[in-house]
């Protein structure tokens, strides 16, 4: 049996006037999709930038693969922990330029093979980056995350604001990447969407983790707040 993917040890983000996380303590399994719900402002997106160093931990440790963060290279680090983030940023120059930025020595081949993994056609390597549509930008950018071949991809609210064919790409992405032994975590405020593609869920109210479980379990022992969170989520959906 494997060890946690990540495991928070009594993290804390902010300050007296506003926590944004509070004596986090949880450990994220190493395997599959796991997803990431609660409210807005809840702390989640916070949880996930924890994973590689892109928010500063006011107490705590935060350990990948059994190993401090803060231990760890950044850039080696976010090679290995590769994030997309809601709003896609593509850098300057075309698909191909935006790939070399993850792999300086990626060939074309490569490159176009990871174009029609994330569903867009090779002539985007050749296309402005910063001219493209939202959806195509996503695409863009989870295809440069690939280029580094992670171990892990941190997803955050990444289909908030793409079309319906977008959305249901992304997912039968995350799908195809858990299945090659890339672990997915996957922010959403969308439960029915994390039902549908999660192993493993984590809940997160108030800046802490509330509960987490494998999906199949979830109810099974979930406090009295995150039933009142899990009800009143089913009824918006």
């Amino acid at each position: 049996m494997t060890g946690p993917l990540f495991s928070f040890e009594h993290v804390s983000v902010g300050d007296d006037s506003r926590w944004r996380l509070r004596d986090v303590v949880v450990e994220l399994p190493d395997c599959g999709i796991t997803t990431i719900v609660g409210p807005s402002g809840s702390g989640k997106s916070t949880l996930l930038r924890c994973c590689n160093r892109l928010e500063a931990l006011r107490e705590g440790v935060v350990r990948y693969r059994g190993v401090d963060v803060m231990t760890i290279d950044p850039l080696v680090l976010r090679r290995r922990v590769g994030m997309v983030f809601q709003r896609p940023t593509p850098f300057a120059g075309t698909g191909r330029d935006n790939l070399r930025v993850a792999d300086p020595n990626i060939s074309d081949a490569r490159a176009a093979e990871l174009l029609q993994v994330v569903k867009l056609d090779p002539s985007f390597l050749d296309r402005d980056a910063t001219r493209l549509s939202g959806g195509e930008a996503q695409r863009l950018c989870l295809a440069r995350s690939l280029a580094a071949r992670p171990d892990v991809l941190l997803m955050d609210e990444v289909t908030s604001s793409v079309d319906p064919p977008t959305r249901i790409a992304l997912e039968e992405l995350a799908h195809s990447c858990a299945r090659s032994d890339v672990r997915v975590l996957w922010v959403t405020h969308d439960f029915d969407q994390a039902r549908r593609i999660a192993d493993h869920i984590v809940v997160v109210l108030a800046g802490r983790v509330a509960h987490s479980a494998p999906a199949g379990e979830l109810e099974a022992a979930a406090p009295p707040d995150v039933l009142a969170f899990l009800e009143e989520a089913r009824g918006g959906e």
